[in-house]
């Protein structure tokens, strides 16, 4: 198997590796297009941007500046919003369910790096996916990590890390992501 193969299945690969290189720089190309075009020119999503990704529903928007690794990997329903700075680590599949919104500066990590300082070395990750449910709230500064899932309607509080799945309807804030205890 090749790299690429190997991080499609969800197995251990070596990210330092020509193929998966050329992906990345194509991304980094229409990251940059996206970003420096005037928004005017550039819609809700640039021409480059939308043909990188998996699929985007209708009444998409990304505000610049944005960020991907790979968008090859990201899945958009209908309706969803990124706010600036967005950052996806896409090693792995990111969906994103209808109306979801994310504030300024959330950060969507794929991407679990070798534990092993010499593994790690070597370049070895896996790729975890992150899926995303309906009509979720993630707030600004919101770290989503590698595996995790969200249900439809949850709500991520501002500068949470998500670690753990979130349930359908749940609100969960902190450092770890914890459940809002209600009064």
């Amino acid at each position: 198997m090749t790299e690429r193969e190997k991080m499609q299945a969800g197995e251990w690969y070596c990210c330092l590796d020509p193929e998966l290189d050329a992906l990345r720089i194509q991304a980094r190309r229409a990251v940059h297009a996206h970003n420096i075009c005037p928004p005017d020119t550039r819609g809700a999503i640039a021409p480059e941007l939308q043909v990188l990704f998996a699929g985007i529903g209708s009444d998409c928007f990304i505000e610049a500046p944005f960020h991907c690794a790979y968008g090859v990997n990201i899945l958009l329903g209908q309706r969803v919003y990124f706010n600036a700075g967005c950052v996806v680590l896409d090693t792995a599949p990111v969906q994103v369910g209808d109306g979801t919104m994310f504030g300024p500066h959330v950060q969507i990590y794929c991407a679990q790096h070798a534990k092993d300082p010499v593994e790690r070395a070597q370049g070895l990750e896996i790729g975890l996916p992150v899926t995303i449910g309906r009509n979720v709230w993630v707030g600004g500064g919101a770290i989503l990590m590698p595996g995790i899932a969200i249900g439809d309607n949850a709500t991520i509080g501002a500068g949470s890390v998500v670690t753990k799945d979130v349930a359908a309807e749940e609100t969960v804030v902190g450092n770890p992501a914890r459940p809002l205890s209600r009064p």
